[in-house]
């Protein structure tokens, strides 16, 4: 056994709850004027002139959101920033600043709750942000994550889930359905792990997938290209519980009813070669997967001339009046009501 190895670990209680987020904070600096006070009050103070502010926030628990035995605590940190970014980036604002909350169990030392903040601090530097609060305290098992992501916004940038026409495009960033199977694939590891603990995964033909779970980038860079293009989308939401739950959640929220054409779908070949491994349809897991963290948004038609060959964007459908209903075209051309059966943590825990 290494000496680092035979390091007596931390006892989190000896710091108690000040101490500790003392510790975990003290390298964070702050990168925004609007930034009055971060941690270390009893409140964050914040101000920005002339913006709209918005406010989201997502709690991940431990053996519903994330299972430790093949998520690292680094990337579980970095990952539970994301997935509260994406959905300001939904909303055309820019974020700024996040508090973090978690409540974890005596069995993490404080080399491990160390891990999960550096994570948090690597995600908050790349997506420049300050953090500027949150708490800690005991659970009874597991871990809990609680984090608060706010985020600016011109009144005239703000896009709502509300704002479709009919007529208007169906417009999906980077491509779809690789985090859904990414999860797959390391679930079976772990199944084959659990019988032949000697046994070492080759993960390197699913590269792509294990990264779009494990690691998922919110789409920051959109808000900008949009901007460059002079497109305003005119609804949009991010793509957290699947793609059909979302464009009904667009349709539902707009009053519009849809036309989704399963061949614009857009897939990795990572995604369509494992789907036929896995014996799986690849329409499905795009349409019910969940976790890709990219954007759905909705344009006028007269705007895609100016998206039109984007490498980023693809145009998967448009909108229809609400009495159409919501149809999926197949490649077969057969038109079929689209059913929301994304992720739902009430009926799948």
């Amino acid at each position: 056994m290494s000496k680092e190895n035979s390091k007596p670990k931390k006892d989190i209680a000896s710091l108690g709850e000040f101490g500790l987020i003392d510790h975990l904070t003290k390298d964070f600096k702050i990168k925004h004027s609007s930034t009055i006070k971060g941690v270390g009050d009893d409140a964050a103070v914040l101000y920005e002139k002339d913006n709209y502010q918005v406010v989201t926030t997502d709690l991940l628990i431990e053996g519903v959101h994330f299972d430790l035995s093949y998520m690292p605590l680094k990337h579980l940190g970095y990952k539970a920033v994301v997935v509260n970014l994406s959905d300001v980036y939904a909303m055309n604002a820019e974020a700024k600043q996040i508090t973090v909350s978690i409540a974890l169990s005596n069995r993490f030392p404080l080399e491990a709750v160390e891990e999960l903040y550096a994570g948090i601090k690597t995600a908050a530097s790349f997506y420049n942000i300050d953090v500027v609060g949150g708490d800690t305290t005991s659970s009874t098992r597991g871990l809990i994550i609680s984090i608060t992501a706010l985020g600016i916004a011109k009144k005239d940038e703000l896009v709502y889930r509300s704002g479709a026409k009919e007529n208007d495009l169906l417009v999906v960033t980077g491509d779809l359905g690789a985090a859904y199977l990414g999860l797959q694939v390391l679930e079976r590891e772990k199944q084959v792990f659990q019988v032949n603990p000697n046994n070492q995964p080759d993960l390197t033909p699913y590269t792509y997938l294990v990264e779009r779970q494990l690691k998922p980038e919110a789409r920051k860079d959109i808000k900008e290209l949009l901007k460059a293009l002079e497109v305003k989308p005119t609804s949009m939401i991010d793509i957290s519980d699947g793609l059909s739950s979302e464009v009904m959640h667009l349709c539902k929220n707009s009053k519009m009813g849809c036309n989704l054409y399963e061949d614009k779908i857009p897939l990795d070949q990572q995604v369509i070669a494992t789907c036929e491994e896995f014996n799986m349809d690849s329409t499905t897991i795009a349409l019910s997967g969940g976790e890709d963290y990219e954007l759905l948004f909705t344009i006028a038609t007269e705007d895609f001339p100016k998206i039109k060959g984007n490498p980023h964007l693809t145009v998967i459908g448009h909108m229809t009046s609400a009495s159409e209903g919501m149809h999926l075209i197949t490649r077969a051309n057969t038109k079929i009501p689209l059913k929301a059966r994304g992720w739902n943590s009430f009926q799948d825990t």
